[in-house]
């Protein structure tokens, strides 16, 4: 039993939280020992008990899995976590991977695959799908945008309607400031409208 490896599913489907359990109930030295909806479910049952693995959803309901994944490795640099996804954006993969994942696997692969990403994740080894590994080959040139902190609450705030004047009287800069930062979200993102922003921040999970 001390060899057995200890996994948590994190993820706010059902369907997708059986699927997986499912795959585990024939593999004697796999042992799921939760199902979270939610990353505050994940951190309350992390902090009470030993896990090796965990297979984290990208998108989940209270925060963002790329922020998910930067905070449970820097609490718990040893546990290993696999993005599990259907998302086969190369920029998501690659945001995943630089936060601190394991490994990224797509809900479309089969038993076989995703035990052996485990094994390979524990080993010390990059943990990816056999279509992964292709997307991130075919994508190498592909940049992601870099954005600090403060375009970041920019960004936020005006995916959720707020306007510049709004934004600076909740952070505290000018309005000017705003639309020069909102300027160069726009030139990183290359778009050339704040809907076509967001759209594009939220396919690559920046919001």
């Amino acid at each position: 039993m001390n060899n057995t490896i200890r996994i948590i599913i994190v993820d706010d489907h059902p369907v997708v939280q059986q699927g997986f359990a499912y795959m585990f109930q024939s593999i004697d030295r796999m042992e799921v020992l939760a199902h979270c909806a939610t990353a505050r479910q994940a951190f309350d049952f992390l902090e009470d008990n030993p896990v090796d693995v965990v297979l984290l959803d990208i998108h989940l309901p209270d925060k963002n899995g790329i922020e998910v994944c930067k905070e449970l490795e820097q609490r718990y640099p040893r546990m290993k976590i696999i993005a599990i996804s259907n998302s086969d954006e190369y920029s998501i993969i690659a945001r995943m991977l630089d936060s601190g994942a394991a490994g990224y696997v797509l809900k479309s692969s089969d038993a076989e695959e995703l035990i052996q990403c485990i094994d390979d994740a524990l080993s010390g080894n990059i943990a990816l799908s056999a279509e992964v590994k292709q997307i991130l080959t075919n994508n190498r040139s592909t940049t992601i945008p870099i954005i600090t902190r403060r375009e970041l609450q920019v960004l936020t705030m005006l995916a959720n309607g707020y306007n510049s004047v709004q934004i600076g009287e909740q952070i505290f800069i000018s309005p000017a400031t705003v639309e020069t930062h909102r300027r160069n979200l726009l030139k990183k993102f290359n778009v050339v409208n704040v809907a076509a922003l967001i759209h594009r921040a939220n396919e690559l999970s920046f919001i």
